[in-house]
């Protein structure tokens, strides 16, 4: 590995898409949409985009997302917020965006995209709890069921075999393997390639969903939560939004899991148990995308100071030895739904 590729001072590069995005850039962005910000913004924990939380002169709290240029088009942001607010006009806890006296929620202002979210309190969900499960059942069957009205023309589909190879790729490019690691990562990376060549689905069987339920995106207390930040919403299987949720390593709180989360779903929508044999393919898929994402945006400075131990050979030992755990883990997949 080129040592200096990761050495260098990123902080001085300014090509990178949020170098000139300042504080003062931020609270000017806002004001240009009619606010008043009578204190300075607070950066939240966002590597994709920028997100801050700020309060106006009424005291209310808003998070203010800058969406990560050349990533997503204006179409493929919009129908992420016309989403929301289907689901919002459903009853369903989301933050949707707000909107100007025009009805517009996507504005440009200082050169970049941004979108104005309520802020909504709370702490995530206790995956242990029983209450806490079902309530995130219902709330995912409740986006489901509106999710399944209607399709993303814009944001595309998830597509299993052209995500992997895709990860995969973006990882072969760069300098990140030494020769060792290079080959046992295209060993594993093929094996699982093929492996996942049979967890095919039907474009009938995806609906829109949010696409990354884990539960830093959902908030709330005691078994009332919200589910925000749809930034990766696309068109998958249901049980994209689920597998997640289900965290338990002995079959007996595995299935509690999955009994309450699915009890709470179907309170809403029908659920496919057909589908829990996608969960660890699914989970396959987002290992490798982590790895490829972290490599991807390197050249932010947020990620360096973020994940340092990216550049360091022990992270990319322990990753293949992960996915070759994972591997054998899609060799028993059946026995997850026990």
């Amino acid at each position: 590995m080129d040592d200096s590729l990761h050495s260098r001072d990123t902080q001085s590069e300014p090509s990178h898409p949020f170098a000139t995005l300042s504080p003062a850039r931020v609270v000017a962005a806002i004001e240009s949409l009619g606010f008043w910000l009578p204190g300075e913004p607070f950066a939240l924990n966002s590597y994709e985009n920028r997100v801050y939380l700020v309060h106006d002169d009424e005291r209310r709290r808003w998070v203010a997302k800058f969406y990560r240029p050349e990533r997503w088009t204006d179409a493929q942001i919009q129908e992420e917020h016309d989403f929301l607010a289907e689901l919002a006009g459903e009853g369903v806890a989301v933050a949707a965006p707000w909107r100007d006296a025009t009805g517009a929620s996507l504005h440009h202002a200082e050169g970049f995209r941004l979108a104005l979210f309520p802020q909504c309190p709370g702490l995530a969900p206790e995956l242990e709890n029983p209450a806490h499960l079902f309530a995130l059942g219902e709330l995912i069957g409740a986006v489901h069921a509106v999710g399944e009205r209607g399709v993303f023309r814009h944001r595309g589909a998830m597509d299993l075999d052209a995500m992997v190879v895709e990860a995969r790729e973006r990882v072969l490019a760069g300098p990140w393997l030494d020769r060792h690691q290079r080959q046992a990562y295209e060993r594993i990376t093929a094996a699982l390639h093929e492996g996942l060549a049979e967890y095919r689905w039907p474009p009938q069987q995806t609906i829109r969903v949010h696409g990354d339920c884990h539960i830093g995106n959902i908030l709330g207390r005691d078994e009332a939560f919200t589910l925000v930040d749809f930034d990766d919403c696309l068109m998958a299987p249901a049980v994209q939004d689920l597998w997640m949720l289900i965290t338990a390593q002995s079959p007996e709180e595995r299935h509690m899991q999955l009994s309450e989360v699915i009890e709470g779903y179907e309170q809403h929508r029908e659920f496919d148990r057909g589908e829990l044999a996608l969960a660890e393919p699914l989970r396959t898929l987002r290992l490798l995308r982590h790895s490829a994402w972290l490599v991807a945006r390197w050249e932010d400075p947020a990620f360096p100071t973020a994940f340092p131990w990216l550049a360091d050979a022990g992270y990319w030992e322990g990753h293949i030895r992960t996915l070759e755990q994972q591997r054998q883990a899609l060799e028993r997949s059946p026995r997850w739904l026990a």
